[in-house]
């Protein structure tokens, strides 16, 4: 990665930046790098199942990169991901497509127009090629939660790809595309980014417009790039991000993306420094939670920010520990609220023969939803229940203000935070399935920075000694720091290197390619 190739199989191994600025150059041209891509999701799908119903968008993304070329040839300019092919999580709405959110309950559900972040796409002149697997409705740390199928890692096709954005992640690290839109409702960005070892951002909430993203818990959900590296993540992000008139919830301040490294072509801009920040090491994280590999790994971690120039602090957020429950009363409490539209009449499929209005939402529930879904719809109606309002929900919000409040305190004394994204490797497919506290515990790190409005971003960090499995880091900022935590990642990225490492199964279609 990162030689100028040529033309063929390894242009989509290129960055985006070198694509686009290829395209624009009309060194190639939209329609071959998209044929390229289409090629070579036909390809790995079969043993990675990243994408839901693959090749659906074949035609309408020939359509779009001809008619990229077409502008070209005219003079026209061209947009900064200009043929860059891009797969979209199936949670937001693209124009005459289906939208299923991994479902049953939307099957035969077509969107009606597209989502703010999809127009966007469209007039930064990406290509859409994919709709990506997810745990259903967004609900779940391991993409093993879709009605549709599993999403396996292109690092150990034995180990989950991690959720509920896996299906996206797994395409960016498979090689299927450069980038790829995720949500992140506590984590489901970051978290597959980092089991799959690639970068995943959460940007601050109210940065990127949530029009046409199916609700999951509207008060923590926030669309957000997956990429190969912190740069081409930083030009999705600077592509998406802006005031929405449409999104109540959208900030209209202005957009300060990762700079000029980020804009380049060829990637010649000198690269941002840790030099001089202070980032501060949480001293509620216990590395006895930690996998060994991964306590590890964070301990060499640490020692390399601070080789890297950065200054390491401790600080304090004291109610950390309760990060993970309160996040799954409000996260559950606002789904039940938001799936309740779901019934069989207003959206959502109608079973045959309901019987009564009441008999007809049972059962056209019962058959739709998943059992994931459902224990979440039941825990989330219940914390909302009369009697029990104050003591689940309320008391929930309240830590949630006192954490943000806490972590405002830290960024007072340092710049960034820094914890490890994972307290684990990707685990083994089903090993958690029959344990959903171990599978939320996954979200340990991630879900903070969503109860807060935080802009994280997961960068690898290494590989785990005995597994060989990704691990990563996560950088947090204060809200609206997105630029500075993007800086930071990309500094730490260009000093590490391991964004240059690939997936076995990537590194086996390399070899293969040039080979023929």
């Amino acid at each position: 990665m990162g030689e100028a190739r040529g033309q063929g199989p390894e242009l989509l191994d290129l960055t985006a930046q070198e694509i686009a600025s290829r395209v624009r150059t009309g060194e190639v041209t939209a329609a071959e790098t998209v044929d390229l891509a289409l090629a070579r999701i036909a390809e790995l799908e079969p043993r990675v199942g990243a994408l839901l119903r693959p090749g659906q968008l074949d035609d309408a993304a020939r359509r779009s990169a001809e008619a990229i070329d077409a502008r070209r040839e005219r003079g026209e300019s061209l947009g900064p991901l200009a043929g860059v092919p891009v797969v979209v999580k199936d949670n937001l709405s693209i124009e005459g497509q289906p939208l299923t959110c991994a479902s049953r309950i939307l099957d035969g559900y077509v969107a009606p127009y597209d989502a703010t972040a999809i127009a966007r796409l469209r007039a930064a002149d990406a290509v859409i090629v994919g709709q990506s697997n997810m745990d259903e409705f967004a609900m779940g740390s391991s993409c093993e939660n879709s009605a549709v199928q599993q999403t396996r890692n292109p690092w150990d096709p034995e180990r989950v790809a991690g959720g509920s954005s896996g299906g996206s992640a797994a395409a960016v690290a498979a090689g299927e595309v450069p980038l790829a839109l995720g949500s992140d409702t506590g984590g489901s960005v970051r978290q597959p980014a980092a089991l799959c070892g690639v970068v995943g951002f959460k940007p601050s909430y109210g940065r990127i417009s949530r029009y046409g993203l199916v609700a999951f818990a509207s008060s923590l959900d926030q669309i957000g790039p997956i990429a190969r590296s912190v740069p081409e993540a930083a030009l999705l992000y600077e592509s998406l991000a802006g005031s929405d008139p449409r999104d109540a919830t959208c900030s209209e301040r202005p957009v300060e993306g990762l700079g000029e490294s980020a804009a380049d072509d060829g990637g010649r801009a000198a690269p941002p420094t840790l030099e001089g920040l202070r980032i501060g090491r949480l001293r509620e994280i216990d590395s006895s939670g930690l996998e060994d590999e991964v306590a590890a790994q964070w301990q060499s971690t640490l020692r390399q920010l601070s080789a890297c120039g950065a200054e390491l602090v401790d600080v304090s957020v004291p109610s950390l520990p309760a990060a993970v429950a309160v996040y799954y009363v409000i996260a559950n409490s606002e789904a039940s609220a938001n799936l309740a539209r779901y019934d069989g009449v207003r959206y959502g499929r109608r079973v045959a023969g309901g019987g009564s209005l009441r008999e007809l939402n049972r059962r056209s529930r019962s058959e739709g939803f998943g059992p994931e879904v459902k224990r979440r719809i039941m825990l989330g109606t219940f914390a909302l229940s009369s009697g029990y309002y104050d003591a689940y929900y309320g008391r929930a919000v309240g830590v949630a203000r006192a954490m943000s409040e806490q972590f405002e305190s830290a960024f007072s004394q340092v710049d960034l935070v820094v914890t490890p994204t994972s307290p684990s490797v990707a685990f083994r497919l089903g090993e958690r399935v029959e344990d959903p506290l171990a599978m939320y515990l996954s979200d340990v790190f991630t879900t903070p920075a969503n109860l807060c409005g935080l802009p994280a971003l997961s960068v690898p960090c290494g590989l785990g000694g005995s597994s060989g499995l990704p691990l990563a880091l996560q950088l947090l900022g204060p809200r609206w720091a997105d630029r500075e935590v993007l800086r930071a990642g990309a500094a730490f990225e260009s000093a590490s290197g391991w964004n240059r490492r690939v997936a076995p199964g990537a590194a086996a279609r390399e070899e293969s390619s040039s080979a023929s």
